[in-house]
């Protein structure tokens, strides 16, 4: 089982091996003492022990290509409704990030990339996740769509709008075709390619700002999370 250890400044770390010490910059903090939820390392810095959930294991996947931030991946969970019963289709796979979060929520997800390297990091990502439920392929998402009555479409592609063809004949009506984008030109060929068999619901950025309290010092950090990419929101007709 692996272990997450906080201070009380919030400074995380992440024990992959609880068998063994484990080091930090704080000090070392015996195996035989990672069972308890309290622990000190050998020079007296207390930190707070427990098993890691899966936001945990997820900050530790394998990055290659570039991910959707969480910020992004909330809105496309909260926009379409998925939830355990839908079937979904994301593509391409990169790291599998996007794959894996849509997983934990839904009932099946298929996973296309046509990159020999991007399908092994997200398989190992899977696993490191312990994903079932998420199947990961080689497939031109451009060529095709290979499952059909599907609730929800996902693409992160440098030519989203080249697939949309194929999600028309596999998304059942009123079924969800969500397109992420790093930029406004990709997001406008998109929707100006949309055919008569979806609607435009809506494109939208998210930022996301965190703000530091302490005490009655209260105020904005001073480096947020600003743009990632783009959100495209369609619908199957």
């Amino acid at each position: 089982m692996e272990k997450i250890l906080i201070t009380e400044e919030g400074r995380k770390f992440y024990v992959k091996d609880i068998s063994k010490d484990f080091h930090t910059q704080y000090g070392v903090i015996k195996a035989s003492d990672l069972k308890n939820n309290k622990v000190k390392t050998n020079t007296g810095k207390e930190l707070s022990c427990f098993p890691a959930s899966i936001i945990d294991k997820y900050e530790k996947i394998k990055r290659g290509a570039q991910i959707p931030l969480l910020k992004d991946i909330g809105v496309i969970i909260a926009k379409t409704g998925l939830n355990n019963t839908s079937v979904v289709v994301d593509s391409g796979s990169g790291s599998g990030a996007l794959s894996c979060m849509l997983a934990l929520h839904a009932k099946k997800v298929h996973s296309f990339d046509i990159r020999d390297d991007h399908i092994k990091i997200a398989k190992y990502n899977k696993e490191l996740l312990g994903i079932k439920n998420l199947t990961i392929k080689k497939h031109d998402i451009y060529e095709s769509v290979p499952v059909k009555n599907v609730d929800i479409i996902t693409l992160d592609v440098p030519e989203p709008w080249k697939a949309i063809k194929g999600c028309a004949t596999s998304l059942k009506p009123g079924g969800f075709l969500v397109s992420y984008s790093p930029s406004i030109s990709q997001v406008a060929e998109f929707v100006n390619n949309l055919n008569k068999n979806f609607i435009h619901l809506k494109s939208v950025e998210i930022h996301e700002r965190e703000w530091e309290i302490d005490k009655m010092k209260i105020r904005p950090k001073i480096k947020g999370v600003g743009h990632s990419g783009f959100l495209t929101f369609s619908r199957r007709i």
